[in-house]
């Protein structure tokens, strides 16, 4: 396994901290400002996102009223991994909270769903289907023969606005389990209302659009997109799931950087365009963008989109992943997060936007050099200090039978070697194993199974950063930050004459937070 050992929010090569200028890597203290325009060097030392820096005031906003966002949702509580602001073509403020950094893809859960709308008007204006299309005249093969009259008058509009005639929400989690055709289990949800009437949000919806795609382009949405989407926008970080068929999930399963999301927004914002190019038509941004469904209790819904205050838009992921784009001042804000229950940072939001961007350049603040620092020094985790139990030695490398569980966990083994511990489990999957460093984080790819706390994701490998700490010469704690994800699992391992008891839970879920715990002995 291959492990990197990582400071606060800074490349650490030789002890010492670097920054990517002009081709070079230069020296700076880990304290030093990032220069004007730079990004910062990462894993791979080469990561350029292609977006151009400038100061807040240049672009005529209040440094200070950036900052006074940070603080009241640091103030709050509320976790954030990431946020970009950009305002014409201009990247005025970012950060990263470490371990999460500029090149690392992050889950977007259904923010993906704005991003399946670009698939659907890219097609449409393609010729490749029509908005009025029903939608069972493109899959005869999956239609009950004792198919509804609201399921055939469903059409292509129906799935864009929400308005398909559900009465209950399919997430994401529900079928990523299932391993037959997932078009098939569309078709079995009943369509109670007619439609067109009735909105229910739903990722069924999303993922027909995905369907359709490729049932019209013989290509899956994300291949389809990659030489009409990603590749003109410089979007080069990024990973789709695949369902059954072939078939990206157009609800959910996207995964790509900050960078990215804040460059779906000004695509948007500039109706289309993009470096001068027509990426979407402007037709479409305008429907897509505009109310199409009253939608529900989160706020009116366009094709895909939600609709803000004071004709705002924003693509919105579960755990607050976030694109926002305020038309009227050409400006975007990406936001990665791990918040259950996005209204908490939505306040904050119209609080403090558009009321910050003003309509003019502003003079030179010292508070921007205030702003950069900031951000600069943005961390996550706790710092560790190297903590040791004399059970170590005594536990190393022993091989622990688990009791019978749920988990189908056999055995668990702790190897404390060179200031880390590493944790192997075997489950019917295969083994997996975490190490923790007990002085600094150890980044590194696991299998660990986590999907019951991860909203039923599941990947076969998976960034990772973990630290351990004793809280006791019999209590050990491990922190699991899966970086691509919101997700953060904490392992409390107590330990008694001849057995642990291993507590696993996580930051959020959708479902359980904390799995039955384990327990396991040895002699």
């Amino acid at each position: 396994m291959q492990l990197s050992r990582r400071r606060f929010g800074t490349l650490v090569l030789g002890g010492s901290a670097y920054w990517l200028v002009d081709g070079a890597i230069a020296r700076v203290s880990a304290s030093s400002d990032l220069p004007q325009g730079v990004a910062p060097v990462h894993a791979d030392g080469t990561y350029r996102d292609g977006l151009v820096r400038s100061t807040p005031e240049e672009q005529g906003v209040s440094s200070a009223a950036i900052l006074a966002f940070m603080d009241e949702v640091a103030a709050a509580g509320l976790e954030l991994h990431s946020f970009m602001l950009m305002r014409s073509r201009h990247v005025i403020a970012e950060g990263w909270w470490w371990p999460y950094r500029a090149d690392r893809v992050h889950i977007t859960h259904s923010l993906t769903k704005s991003v399946t709308a670009v698939a659907a008007g890219l097609a449409v204006d393609e010729g490749r289907f029509d908005l009025q299309d029903k939608v069972v005249s493109l899959f005869p093969e999956f239609v009950p023969a004792n198919a509804s009259a609201n399921l055939r008058a469903m059409t292509v509009s129906d799935l864009l606005t929400m308005r398909c005639g559900h009465a209950r929400e399919t997430s994401g989690s529900l079928w990523r389990p299932i391993p037959t055709s997932w078009v098939a289990e569309f078709f079995k949800i009943p369509v109670e209302h007619v439609p067109g009437t009735h909105f229910q949000y739903t990722s069924a919806a999303s993922y027909m659009l995905s369907a359709i795609v490729t049932k019209t382009t013989g290509m899956s949405m994300a291949e389809y997109l990659r030489p009409r989407f990603f590749e003109p926008m410089g979007i080069t970080r990024w990973q789709w799931d695949t369902s059954p068929g072939g078939i990206s999930p157009g609800g959910n399963g996207l995964s790509w950087n900050t960078s990215a999301s804040v460059k779906l927004g000004a695509l948007h914002s500039q109706l289309g365009e993009w470096n001068g190019n027509r990426v979407l038509s402007e037709k479409w941004v305008r429907a897509a963008t505009t109310r199409q469904a009253d939608g529900d209790a989160s706020g009116a819904y366009g094709y895909q989109w939600w609709m803000g205050p004071d004709s705002a838009y924003y693509a919105l992921g579960l755990f607050t992943q976030m694109t926002v784009v305020f038309p009227k001042h050409d400006t975007s804000l990406a936001v990665f997060a791990a918040i259950k229950g996005s209204q908490k940072l939505k306040s904050l939001l119209w609080k403090h936007f558009p009321a910050a961007l003003g309509a003019a350049r502003l003079p030179a603040s010292p508070v921007a050099r205030q702003l950069a620092q900031r951000t600069a020094q943005l961390h996550l985790l706790s710092p560790l200090t190297r903590t040791d139990s004399p059970l170590a030695a005594k536990l190393n490398g022993k091989k622990l039978t688990v009791q019978t569980n749920d988990q189908s966990v056999q055995w668990v083994c702790f190897d404390f070697i060179e200031g880390a511990c590493t944790y192997r489990m075997s489950d019917d999957e295969g083994v997996h194993e975490i190490t923790a460093g007990l002085a600094e984080y150890f980044e590194q790819h696991t299998s660990m199974t986590g999907h019951r706390l991860h909203h039923e994701y599941r990947p076969k490998n998976q960034a990772v950063v973990a630290g351990a700490r004793w809280l006791a010469p019999n209590r050990l704690e491990m922190t699991w930050q899966f970086v691509e994800t919101a997700f953060r699992d904490t392992l409390l391992c107590t330990f008694n004459a001849n057995s642990v008891t291993i507590d696993r839970s996580v930051n959020l879920n959708s479902a359980e937070s904390r799995l039955p715990p384990l327990v396991a002995t040895w002699t």
